[in-house]
């Protein structure tokens, strides 16, 4: 039988969070979809907002990772609680995040909210450890199903305090 989908109130994604075959003309509009999905599950009050708050701090330094990884991140007072938008690009629909290794086929735009700054650095350098290895990108990319996506973030943070 399926678990209520209440056991997701506490974690920092979950399947609604999850864009697979996400097809965007570039970083805003894949942040920008990824974002409407934190909005619709009710952890952005403000999109635009916060969208603001995305753009500024994409301005300030690239946020690609090697590996093929995009990871546009604000803190914001528009955000109710730490919480991560997960895209899979769709094949050939790879985004260009700044990374000198080329464009990125695996996006989390992570949201924190604006008073939660050891929050967010943890969040960033747990995720960024976990996408440093090779076997947990290809995971991510494999899985074709956003509960195991939503799964394989939430307990790759599983130690992070929320």
């Amino acid at each position: 039988m399926a678990e209520p989908l209440d056991r997701y109130d506490a974690e920092l994604t979950t399947p609604e969070m999850v864009i697979l075959e996400l097809e965007a003309s570039d970083k805003a509009d894949a942040a920008s979809q990824l974002a409407q999905r934190l909005f619709a599950a009710g952890r952005v009050t403000d999109l635009p907002g916060f969208l603001e708050h995305v753009t500024a701090r994409e301005h300030q330094l690239a946020t690609g990772l090697p590996g093929g990884v995009g990871l546009p991140h604000a803190r914001s007072e528009f955000v109710s609680r730490t919480s991560i938008a997960v895209g899979i690009t769709k094949y050939g629909h790879a985004l260009d995040f700044g990374a000198t290794d080329g464009p990125a086929t695996v996006i989390l735009l992570i949201a924190t909210p604006a008073s939660s700054f050891s929050d967010h650095l943890e969040v960033l350098a747990t995720l960024a450890r976990s996408l440093s290895k090779e076997s947990f990108r290809e995971s991510l990319r494999r899985a074709y199903d956003a509960e195991v996506i939503a799964e394989l973030i939430n307990s790759s943070l599983v130690f992070f305090d929320h």
